[in-house]
């Protein structure tokens, strides 16, 4: 590994933990996809374009790699959504937080990421526009589209 990379895996290592731990609320989770994130960009030729954006692309790149190890682990463990009702009451913090991952694995990745930048990362609407080079409107009735479609999958 180059000096070069060392100095900027320092410089960004906490802005994609912090992400990935807001995603998947895991410390270990966050740390493998810490790893992933910049396993992937090592790799890639990415950080030698001119108009790379490294906090929006390691932003970006560890939503999507979070999500990914939400689905991954949903698809293993097959979880029942059932459980919920048995509980005492879903004002439990922990309880609506895990219920949203598994709402967030269930919508189209790109919604995911969307939301996510949104109320994780708290990202702006023009921020996101831009980012996914769609208009403000646009972010927006997704934005609402999708805490709809979040709300129906945690309620059920």
């Amino acid at each position: 590994m180059t000096t070069d990379f060392q100095s900027f895996y320092q410089q960004h290592s906490q802005t994609v933990f912090r992400t990935a731990l807001r995603v998947t609320g895991n410390p270990a989770d966050a740390e493998d996809v810490l790893q992933t994130v910049f396993m992937r960009l090592l790799k890639s030729d990415q950080r030698d374009n001119p108009r790379f954006a490294a906090e929006a692309y390691l932003r970006r790149a560890a939503t999507n790699a979070s999500i990914d190890i939400i689905r991954r682990r949903n698809s293993q463990n097959e979880t029942s959504l059932e459980l919920g009702r048995e509980r005492a009451g879903p004002e439990s913090t922990a309880f609506l937080k895990q219920r949203l991952r598994e709402a967030l694995s269930k919508i189209p990745p790109q919604d995911a990421e969307l939301f996510c930048l949104k109320h994780l990362e708290g990202l702006s609407y023009e921020e996101l526009s831009e980012q996914f080079g769609i208009e403000r409107g646009t972010v927006a009735s997704r934005l609402h589209r999708i805490r709809h479609t979040l709300q129906f999958e945690i309620a059920k």
